[in-house]
């Protein structure tokens, strides 16, 4: 009698998703051989800490290992290192690296993360101008800037944001340029952008916005900015951070189904049924139609799913979004989908640096917002996971604990 073939699983990825898809799929079928292809150096690393611990010299990337403490192979996956994929022989089912090699797959995870938005006037490779996407980026921009006085950030979003504070700690002057009327306004209410600006400007950082770049003047000790309004500003360093785009090209090349991301159901299944796609690269089912998230909760969450479906399981991704981002004293939160229209806002009054907004759609918690509010944020969640009907005037009142309200209705 013949022993049945073990089941080969390639992801493609070195971020949360392939890596979170990568455990998942050998603790699915441990007689799997499951193998990550990283077309990075090490071994796969958190990215939020980039823009912040890493910067000002807190921490090292290895010091935070997606995989956790003795990294991949403590999970039984290989790890194939510098490992760039640059086709998918969907006939074959195998995958091209650029060295030439093939890797054979019957499941195959496709998390290729973003690539950086590169502004033509500030391209990649610029003398002194920084994106900041690995960590070579945070290493290269960390230490351009133990040698900085005067840094523009081009981009209030919050990697943009993050970059800043994180500048300013190390006593540089920092100026951030906006091309919106606020900063943060994909991600948060006018107030709540509001409350953040002001904490930058309290920290000393120029918040300046529905502000353009005209001309770039590069030159041996600095970059010369001149905004659409005629305003001037010298850099020693530059960061853009002007947001991401998904990594789709190889997918696409493969002649899967690609529009702003690859296209998936909702078991993280492509067109092709041996392949799934998960995190930043993916549009997936949401509640609005297919969407495309890039954080750091979703991409660990969707590689769980696809990573067990590439494994036999036929599990559904039912997410609720979450993201956070750490700036100066500030934990900012926030959790669900915002609604699209008629939704009541409601503020709850927290004292200090503090604050907590929420968004109600049909008697039901539809989206949280806070700022050093972790707890109200937990409890928000499961109130947005569990669709339990809300009281506005209970939500508004901070003498009320949110938990209180899943007891009360859960």
């Amino acid at each position: 009698m013949t022993q049945a073939r073990s089941r080969n699983i390639v992801v493609i990825g070195g971020g949360p998703a392939g890596v979170f898809a990568a455990i998942e799929a050998k603790r699915t079928d441990p007689a799997a051989r499951v193998l990550l292809l990283s077309d990075e150096a090490c071994e796969p690393y958190e990215k939020p800490p980039l823009s912040k611990a890493v910067l000002t010299g807190k921490a090292l990337p290895e010091h935070a290992l997606i995989a956790g403490p003795g990294g991949t192979a403590k999970h039984n996956i290989v790890l194939e290192r510098t490992a760039s994929a640059t086709a998918i022989d969907r006939a074959a089912r195998e995958v091209v690296t650029a060295g030439g090699r093939r890797y054979p797959y019957d499941a195959l995870v496709l998390a290729t993360g973003s690539l950086v938005r590169e502004l033509a006037q500030l391209p990649l490779g610029m003398a002194r101008v920084h994106y900041l996407r690995t960590e070579a980026d945070a290493r290269a921009l960390g230490a351009a800037l133990r040698g900085c006085k005067r840094l523009v950030v081009v981009g209030g979003g919050l990697i943009g944001l993050e970059a800043a504070a994180s500048a300013s700690e190390l006593g540089i002057a920092v100026t951030v340029l906006e091309v919106a009327p606020r900063i943060l306004a994909r991600v948060c209410d006018e107030e709540t952008g509001g409350f953040i600006a002001a904490h930058h400007r309290h920290h000393s950082v120029d918040i300046r916005t529905a502000t353009m770049i005209a001309q770039v003047q590069p030159s041996a000790d600095g970059v010369t900015l001149i905004t659409t309004g005629g305003e001037t500003l010298v850099a020693d360093v530059v960061v853009v951070g002007t947001g991401v785009k998904p990594n789709d090209a190889l997918a696409a090349s493969a002649g899967l189904a690609v529009d702003n991301g690859i296209i998936v159901d909702e078991h993280c299944r492509t067109a092709d049924p041996a392949i799934f796609a998960a995190g930043d690269a993916v549009r997936f089912p949401a509640p609005h139609g297919l969407i495309r998230l890039e954080n750091w909760r979703h991409a660990q969450d969707q590689g769980v799913v696809a990573g067990r479906n590439a494994a036999g399981a036929s599990e559904a991704y039912r997410t609720v979004p979450s993201f956070w981002s750490e700036q100066y004293d500030l934990y900012i939160q926030g959790v669900g989908w915002p609604p699209q229209q008629g939704a009541q806002h409601i503020r709850r009054p927290l004292p200090g640096n503090s604050l907590l907004a929420f968004d109600v759609a049909d008697d039901v918690l539809a989206y949280a917002m806070g700022v050093n509010a972790q707890r109200d944020l937990a409890a928000a969640r499961r109130l947005i996971e569990r669709r339990i009907k809300v009281d506005v005037a209970a939500l508004a009142d901070p003498a009320r604990p949110l938990a209180s309200l899943l007891k009360a209705t859960g």
